[in-house]
């Protein structure tokens, strides 16, 4: 798996070891205090196969043996959404490790929402599923390093972002400077309002480090990146740099957005990772997937 580090840059500052899942575009991340060596990973994935619906742990075991090769001691697992494309390993991280889960507040509110689509009232319930759901502007301590909350809706409605020294994890918002910015027409997604999270992004420091949630790569650029800085973005952003107003990125996103095509995983991910990482479980004690027909 490809893995690069970026080291701390000083007190306050994390370092943070990113990999890159091929099969999904995902870019996760192990992040650790230089001074404790605690350390919280980030958006870590379950390896699903659509056509079989078979699941295995092979990549998030990996990314616990990276934990241990880095000499780190793992104290969180975040999730900054319930993600669409992939699904989460979470909640198996959490039974290997012992490590707590914790995710966003407004999960509560996409659980809602995706209720309704499944047909399945009190499907989800992520007061039990997760250990904690944080609220905007909330904070608290990896080892000395000091980590916020900021809510980054416009992707999903509860994406959170968490903002660690001179890092910054910003999921499905900002993508590599050549790439743009994540799609925003999901349910409960909203092209203004991933506008206004990109805009309090890059109003933090210049140097801050931006570790995004997704890279597939461009005709120009076919190696895997997830890192840039509030700077580069402000200036090079293929959506927004030079000073792209609000409406005119809006269109963009919107027009962007109504030619692509649902993930793959989508239907069978949702109903995962609302639950944290746990897959359905029926009466029997055995897992099946709901998926609706004709509804996107």
């Amino acid at each position: 798996m490809l893995t690069r580090i970026s080291p701390s840059t000083g007190a306050g500052s994390p370092e943070v070891v990113g990999f890159h899942d091929p099969e999904t575009g995902s870019c996760q991340y192990l992040v650790i205090d230089p001074a404790t060596r605690a350390a919280a990973l980030i958006d870590i994935v379950m390896d699903f196969d659509p056509v079989a619906c078979r699941t295995s742990y092979a990549s998030a075991e990996w990314a616990l043996g990276l934990v241990a090769a880095q000499g780190a001691d793992l104290r969180l697992i975040l999730d900054t959404h319930p993600h669409a494309d992939h699904l989460s390993a979470g909640d198996w991280l959490r039974g290997r490790t012992g490590a707590p889960l914790w995710s966003g507040a407004k999960v509560r509110e996409i659980a809602a929402l995706w209720e309704g689509f499944y047909n399945a009232p009190g499907m989800f319930d992520p007061d039990a599923d997760f250990d904690r759901l944080l609220e905007d502007g909330e904070t608290f301590r990896l080892g000395d390093l000091e980590v916020r909350v900021m809510l980054s809706p416009g992707h999903t409605l509860g994406s959170v972002s968490f903002v660690i020294g001179d890092a910054a994890f910003v999921h499905d918002t900002f993508m590599q400077p050549d790439s743009g910015t994540s799609r925003a027409d999901f349910p409960g997604g909203s092209a203004a309002a991933l506008h206004d999270s990109l805009m309090a992004i890059l109003a933090l420091p210049d140097d801050t480090r931006l570790f995004i949630g997704h890279d597939y790569g461009t005709a120009e650029r076919t190696e895997p990146a997830w890192e840039s800085t509030v700077a580069e973005q402000r200036a090079l952003n293929t959506h927004l740099g030079g000073g792209v107003g609000r409406e005119a990125f809006i269109a963009r996103r919107e027009a962007r957005d109504a030619t692509l095509k649902l993930p793959r995983r989508m239907l069978h991910a949702l109903q995962v990772n609302l639950r944290g990482g746990k897959l359905p479980v029926d009466a029997d004690g055995r897992s099946f997937f709901k998926l609706p027909a004709n509804l996107f």
